[in-house]
Parts: structure tokens; sequence; C-alpha cells
């Protein structure tokens, strides 16, 4: 049993009247062995389990966060420019990074993300230039007998005054189309994969190669720019080359740690309903 498997046993199942036979095979899990499994694997590996139910949206991402901090707080003892900041300053910037390290865990190719052109209103203010148009009631009124006496010869427009109106209007959102969200699944839509054109052409037949924009992920990852915005609230001092240099190795070994803790996870499970 794989942990993407286990979802839907923490939902509600609707009652389903049938009269077939429940499965009685001697080598078929119950919820209960279920339940003692997941037991089993948080207990030699809670950590990663943690980390997925959090990012499956089961349990709360807050407890994953903490734990992925503690961790970080131990391991920035290695990295210089982390560990010689100030007790208080550290705290906050190593949670940061914990916080941002996570949300990179848990991006997925369905997953949504805050639209940064709207900030999530799904609509935009914009200033247009409008221009109105006026008739005197003088010219009104000569118009109207104009009309009446049947001038020929007499143009409406040339009684109009024209002006130029600043306004400011709501627009709908063009990045996410009014939704407020957009998704983070790549140009490839999540497949990982894109048509090879000049192979493609050469043998005839489409032809895949890996997409270099997300490395075949299927999903872009989180900019380390806003990581870098995120920090420098609390360290409004910090250079772009320093952060690129010494903040960033360690976040990548934060993200790797969720992943390689998911995997471990995983890999117990699997072994422990074997």
């Amino acid at each position: 049993m794989r942990l993407e498997s286990i979802t839907k046993h923490f939902f509600a199942k609707s009652t389903m009247i049938s009269d077939s036979p429940r499965a009685t095979a001697s080598d078929s899990l119950t919820g209960t062995d279920i339940m003692a499994a997941l037991g089993l694997a948080d207990l030699k590996s809670g950590f990663g389990l943690e980390l997925f139910l959090a990012k499956q949206g089961i349990s709360n991402p807050h407890y994953a966060v903490e734990s992925l901090t503690q961790y970080a707080l131990k391991e920035s003892v290695k990295y210089k420019a982390i560990s010689k900041l100030d007790e208080d300053i550290k705290q906050s910037v190593v949670q940061t990074l914990a916080r941002y390290a996570f949300a990179d865990y848990a991006r997925s190719a369905a997953s949504v993300r805050e639209c940064e052109c709207c900030k999530g209103e799904g609509f935009t203010d914009a200033e247009v230039f409008t221009t109105k148009t006026s008739m005197h009631f003088v010219a009104k009124d000569i118009m109207r007998k104009s009309i009446e006496w049947g001038a020929k010869g007499v143009i409406p427009s040339e009684y109009e005054a024209h002006r130029e109106l600043r306004e400011k209007v709501r627009l709908l959102c063009k990045p996410c189309n009014g939704k407020g969200v957009v998704s983070n699944s790549c140009r490839c839509n999540g497949k990982g994969t894109v048509v090879d054109k000049d192979k493609s052409e050469q043998q005839g037949i489409p032809v895949y190669k890996t997409c270099g924009k997300c490395s075949g992920r299927g999903y872009s990852r989180l900019k380390f720019s806003d990581v870098y915005e995120a920090i420098r609230e609390h360290l409004p001092e910090l250079a772009s080359s320093t952060c690129y240099e010494s903040f960033k190795p360690f976040y990548e070994l934060l993200v790797t740690k969720c992943l390689m803790e998911e995997g471990e996870a995983d890999s117990m499970l699997a072994k422990v309903t074997r």
C-alpha cells in the first residue's frame, strides 16, 4: 500500500445498498488494518507522514511546518550566514524559510495559487478616459424646432459639447479570468513532457521530450525571489547575492528533506502492509 492510497480512508463514505457480498479474501485489508498500519508508519517515520497529510489538506499544515522549523534550527548551525544572526532574527528567518519550503514541497500540477495580478480578488482597478457628450438647452430647443419645421442641413453633433473624463473602473483580471487563483501546472499541462518538433518532423511521428521549463515535474516551483522578499522583512539590509549564495542552499535542503521524509514514510507504509 502506498501513501497516495490512504487519503480516501480519511473521508466519510456514503452508504451503498447492494446485494453483492463484501470482499472476504484473507489478503484484503480492512479499515482497522489500515489504521493500525498508519499508526506503525507514524511511529517509524512520523515526520514524513505528517508532511504528506498536511500536503493533502487532511491535517493542519501548522504542525508540519513547526516540525520542519525544529529540524531547520538544528541544521542552521552548519550555515555561517544564518548561525551568526541574533537569536530572535534567526528564529524568524528560519521559520520563514521552513514555511516557504513546505509551500514549495506541497505544490503539484493540480494545486492553485493566489493570482499575483489581482491579489486574489478577480478584478483589477484601471484608469480609463471616457468621452462625455452634452448639449446646451438652447441647442436642444433649436434642434427640436428644426425637426418640427422640417429644416434641412442641421447636424445635431455640431451642437454637442465633448469632454474627456478620467475615471476608475474595475476590470476582469485576464490571467485568472476572474477566479482569483491560477494553476501551478506548467505549459505542458502537468504531463512533464512536450512534443519535440524537430525530431517529430524528421521521424514523421510525435516524439516527446522532457519539458525544459519544469524539468519533468509538471508544475512550476516557488520563485526564490518571493522567499528573498519575505526574508527581507526580518533582514532589510540583506543583499540579493548573499541571500542566493548562503540562504538558497539551506532552503533547497529543507525542500529536499520534505521529499526524503515522504519517501521514507511511503516505504515504511508499503513495508508494514506487505
